[in-house]
């Protein structure tokens, strides 16, 4: 069935449309007062009435919008026959639009018929796209590019550019595991990359020069480029063997000056906040812990009521009166630091053995709400021989953290220029300077959080008997508070200069220089921990202080030239070459120094201390390094198209890298593009009125890989430790060396061919718009672990380029945009993609064990076994062991009773193990999931009528399988010392004959989610049973602006102004345990930092 088959049914759609809208217009718009009519009376004698029609080629166009300039509430539409009648002011100028038609604007004559001819707007097919090294119209694009324009960034209540772009690109996939003031967002493009030596982050480019997308302003960018396909990131050589992200930012244009400020105030809150299970749950649980494993309980009881457990429930049932103190119903007075927790000295001890608290140490972290602010300031403007473009900004970010100071401040500053200084000289300038401060508790570190909920237990006293601050240990919470913090400053400046000369027309040479320095100041300092004695005196926890400097400096040069010309025959045949070269140099030095005696807390500075640490000389200890890499690439680019119908692109890159050893330092790698634009055939000239693209492309490109993560990986390198000697020298330990490993002599290059499928359609008048892609990138050569080699050799096996992965995958993306007859403008997008990655060579596994790659496995499958159940009775279980009577479940575990796991006999060998864990022999495991995010989307729908405009971007993966084995998923995992006592892990298997259980503390819980409490991991076996479905959907941002009319602002001297409201991560849809995020699952053991929800208030104002 044809979408439009005739003029006729065209009418008849744009008329049902037209229907709805008028329809859709309120009540309250036609309905007037007496007063509102008389006013409207005085109005009409000043001013004229014109009618018109609004025909295209084809006829008559049913909706078309006519608006006075200047007066948006003055409008009306065609109707079926085109036709329009309006009131408007003498000389007025009308504005006439519709959906997929370029604007018309006509002078108003009264009494003359204004006839309206609209041709089809190509302006989204002729749209230029930036690309490697220039700019291609969209329609003549043969590579895999998505753009991405900065109304998709800006208003976002986000810390950097990065999380904004989540999921508003197929195949761009953005990972935001911890949600700290620190954290950074991770990019990749396409799926797995490498499992070798090397790098696969895409190159990031920022107005030609790599940079830091994390730290600019979003409010800078103009929009993002995604070059995905080896095709169309190959001009950058062995850079961009991952893909290509260009950023441009926003530029000064021929117009008078504009000025805008614009900001935002948010508020954010947890978006996961865990919770302690108060101190009997915690104690019990413990307890039926010891008692399911034979021994006796760990919180003892006794008839006097003096037990352990008594003292807990007695905390817990009285009423808080003050820090470490509750009241009983008798008046008693009853502290979580019990007089036994006293010693001789009057000094306290013993949180873990004796103390009885009642405390949720989940509050004392974390803020219920943090605020947090940007505000940016814009002005540009000139002239056609000179323009400019100024921006500064402020963001403030306070952390969740409640103890310590967490905060991110962050200053941008950017400055640029053109001018066309002759005919055919131009001269381009930019310099963008960020400076970024973070601040956090020293104690706060990565291992902190993973290990937070096992540490403190709820039994444990936050505070003394007289309301002080108390440390069971080291690693209490206060130390966030008390210990110390570590500050951050990142600056980033960089300098960019340009000329671009043009001799003959169309014959255009561009000369670049790049220079860039980064910064970074790193400061921690350590102070002394202290517990108070009965008298309120302080005494000396942890004596240990210091004070660690760092300093880190990164200059990179970057020179390119490139000249390239542009000739068209008949205006049918249309040439593009392009040649140039580029030179790359980057030198990083870095030193820092540690030096212990903090001589006055406030004052951690290098110079204020001793080197003195408990009576004890310590020599300070220090680290440095210098390291430079650079490359030299050679590059050329051909296009041509004939009427953009048949298209072909090819490109050549020569690389020579620093990286390795003569004979190998140079590489050629090629790459080509071909299309056809079908819509553009003759004989498809009947179909131009719905049909205005199908275009089908194919590339094939090859590039190499010189982004080691050692610099000097095919060198062999020797280690220089200054006091690396364990023995004594004069008093002083001596400097040693290490003894270099082997090096391969034959290590090169790692190589990464694509191959790319795709089709781009638009249609009826480029109101629906798509592409579809299908990839396969195979990354040949990896850096690995050469075949095992006997003992005798006396070292490691050296590395060589014997190992090779595979990445297929598919991207689709659909848009469909419209307005409709009253004027409500509205956009729906989707963006899905897909991929998978496979080994399929890999030596250094002869046994083809499960633990390591496999060729021909898939990358993140998971090993497990298949669940029976929870066994409900002792008979159950004994029932289950009978019907494997070649060794039952002792390869797992022994004493199987109620509440234990039955798993599965697949291999009927009656018993239950791993066999020798190798893909031959794996006994009862079997693959039963997959742990790589798959079926990725993202969701906009867009919409805006009279100044109201909205925005919802809904963003998640549709399967992904994951297992969390931590103690924050069973609880038990870590033993008793390393128990997370969270209330999820409440729900275990209880019977009659649990202890709590005949305590009449808890119930019986025979349906319970997990298995019965107890320190051994035969329970815990990785299996289908608590396999978690990480799947979800995010409303990610929800965005409502309203723009003020310009006939108000105008009388002020602002050309627009807009308050908006914004929300991030206000919803979510998830099946996995209610105690992880789907974004930070596998981060810290699924309790990583909570990522942020997030309400912002803002307004934008030019002038």
């Amino acid at each position: 069935m044809n979408v439009i088959t005739s003029k006729m049914d065209k009418k008849m759609l744009a008329a049902s449309l037209l229907s709805i809208g008028l329809a859709s217009i309120p009540t309250q718009g036609i309905l007037a007062s007496e007063t509102l009519m008389n006013r409207v009376q005085v109005q009409q004698q000043q001013t004229i009435k014109v009618s018109g029609i609004v025909s295209d080629a084809e006829g008559p166009i049913i909706g078309a919008s006519i608006v006075e300039q200047g007066t948006k509430s003055n409008g009306t539409v065609s109707d079926l026959d085109g036709k329009f009648t309006l009131s408007v002011k003498p000389g007025a100028t009308l504005v006439i639009s519709y959906m997929g038609y370029k604007k018309v604007e006509v002078r108003a004559e009264a009494g003359k018929l204004i006839q309206v001819k609209m041709v089809q707007d190509s302006e989204a097919l002729g749209e230029v796209v930036v690309v490697g090294f220039g700019t291609q119209k969209k329609v003549n694009l043969t590579g895999a590019v998505d753009v991405i324009d900065n109304k998709q960034l800006s208003e976002r209540p986000v810390a950097n550019a990065v999380q904004a772009l989540q999921g508003a690109a197929p195949g761009l996939e953005i990972s935001q595991s911890s949600g700290s003031v620190e954290s950074r967002p991770s990019i990749n493009v396409r799926g797995a990359t490498t499992i070798g030596a090397t790098s696969g982050d895409p190159l990031i480019l920022i107005d030609g020069m790599e940079g830091d997308l994390n730290a600019i302003n979003p409010q800078d960018i103009e929009s993002i480029s995604v070059l995905k396909d080896a095709a169309a990131s190959s001009i950058y050589g062995s850079r961009a063997p991952f893909g290509v992200i260009l950023v441009t930012t926003k530029s000064g244009r021929d117009s008078k000056t504009t000025i805008n400020y614009n900001n935002n105030l948010r508020i954010a809150s947890p978006l996961k906040r865990l919770h302690m299970m108060n101190s009997v749950q915690f104690a019990s649980w413990m307890n039926d812990t010891f008692t399911n494993d034979g021994a006796n309980p760990y919180f003892g009881t006794n008839s006097d009521g003096t037990g352990r457990f008594d003292q807990i429930l007695e905390y817990h049932n009285a009423t808080p009166v003050g820090n470490g103190v509750r009241k009983t119903a008798d008046g008693k007075l009853v502290y979580e630091m019990p007089d036994n927790c006293y010693n001789d000295k009057g000094q306290p001890s013993g949180g873990f053995s004796k103390g009885v608290g009642d405390n949720d140490w989940y509050n004392m972290l974390y803020k219920k709400s943090s605020f947090s602010q940007q505000h940016n300031l814009s002005a540009s403007g000139g002239n056609a021989k000179f323009n400019y473009y100024l921006s500064g900004s402020f963001y403030d970010q306070n952390g969740l953290l409640k103890l310590g100071k967490e905060d991110l401040k962050r200053y941008t500053g950017t400055a640029k220029i053109n001018s066309q200084i002759t005919p055919w000289l131009n001269l381009r300038y930019t310099m963008r300077f960020t400076r970024e401060d973070q601040e956090r508790p020293t104690f706060f570190d990565w291992g902190f959080l993973g290990s937070f909920g096992c540490k403190q237990w709820p039994v444990l006293p936050a505070y003394d008997q007289n309301g002080n601050r108390f440390y069971s240990d080291d690693t209490s919470i206060w130390a966030l508070d008390d210990l110390g913090s570590t500050n951050k400053q990142y600056d980033n400046l960089y300098h960019q200069l340009g000329f671009t000369f043009e001799p003959i027309k169309d014959w255009k040479t561009n000369v670049d220089f790049n220079y860039r320095i980064n910064s970074t100041t790193y400061h921690s300092h350590n102070y002394p921990l202290y517990n108070y004695d009965r008298d309120n005196n302080p005494f000396m926890r942890r004596s240990y202080t210091d004070v660690h400097e760092d300093y880190y400096k990164t200059n990179y040069y970057n020179f390119n030239v490139r000249t390239e010309y542009s000739l068209s025959l008949q205006k049918k045949h249309n040439f593009h070459v392009l040649a140039g070269m580029q030179v790359e140099d980057l030198k990083q030095t870095g030193f820092g120094l540690t030096r212990q005696g903090v001589i006055i807390n406030g004052k951690p500075v290098i110079d204020m201390t001793t080197g003195v640490q408990d009576g004890e000389q310590v020599t300070p200890s220090t680290n440095g390094y210098r390291n430079e890499w650079a490359t030299v690439g050679v590059f050329g680019r051909f296009n041509y198209d004939y009427m953009s119908r048949y298209l072909l692109e090819v490109n050549l890159r020569a690389d020579g890298s620093s990286r390795f050893r003569k004979g190998h330092q140079w590489k050629s790698f090629p790459s080509f593009s071909v299309g056809w634009n079908l819509a553009e055939e003759k004989f498809m000239e009947n179909a131009h009125s719905w049909l205005d693209m199908m275009k089908f492309r194919f590339s094939y490109g090859s590039l190499g890989n010189q982004n080691t993560n050692n610099w000097y990986y095919t060198y062999q390198t020797m280690g220089v430790y200054p006091l690396g000697g364990d023995w004594l020298q004069n008093g002083v330990k001596v400097p040693t060396a290490g003894t270099p490993g082997l090096v391969s002599e034959s290590l090169t290059w790692e190589r990464v061919e694509t191959y790319n499928y795709g089709v781009d359609w638009a249609m009826l008048h480029n109101r629906l718009t798509g592409s579809f892609n299908y990839y396969v990138r195979n990354t040949l050569d990896m850096v690995g672990p050469a075949p095992e080699l006997p003992a005798i050799l006396g070292t490691s096996v050296p590395q060589t380029n014997n190992t090779d992965l595979q990445t297929r995958g598919w991207e689709l993306t659909l848009g469909w945009n419209d307005r409709l007859s009253n004027g409500l403008r509205y956009g729906v997008k989707l963006s899905l993609y897909d991929n998978f990655a496979k080994v399929t060579r890999y030596p250094n596994n002869p046994t083809n064990s499960i633990s390591n790659y496999i060729p021909g496995q898939r990358l993140g499958d998971i090993w497990g076994y298949e669940t029976i159940g929870i066994a409900k009775t002792n008979e159950e279980m004994e029932a289950h062991l009978a019907t494997l009577p070649n060794g039952g479940q002792d390869a797992l575990g022994s004493k199987w009773a109620a509440g234990d796991i039955m798993y599965k006999d697949l291999n009927g060998d009656g018993k239950i193990s791993s066999g020798a864990y190798t893909k031959d022999d794996h006994g009862d495991l079997k693959v039963i999931g997959n742990d790589t995010p798959r079926y990725q989307f993202g969701i906009d729908l867009n919409g805006d009528w009279k100044g109201f405009d909205l925005r919802l971007f809904f963003q998640g993966v549709m399967k992904r399988d994951v297992w969390q084995g931590s103690s924050y998923m069973f609880g038990t995992p870590g033993g008793q010392w390393g128990c997370a006592g969270i209330e999820e892990v409440d729900d275990y298997f209880r019977d009659e004959n649990t202890w709590s259980v005949k305590q009449g503390v808890k119930s019986v819980n025979l349906d319970a989610y997990l298995p019965r409490a107890l320190y051994s991991s035969k329970n815990l076996q990785i299996q289908t049973k608590y396999l978690q479905n990480a799947a979800y959907i995010r409303l990610k941002n929800l965005t409502l602006g309203y723009t003020l009319p310009v006939a108000l602002t105008s009388k002020w001297g602002i050309s627009k102004a807009r308050v908006y409201f914004s929300g991030e991560n206000l919803w979510t849809g998830t099946s996995l345990a209610k105690q992880f995020d789907p974004e930070t699952v596998y981060t810290s053991g699924g309790n990583g930092y909570s990522l942020s929800r997030t309400f912002s208030f803002g307004l934008s104002v030019t002038f």
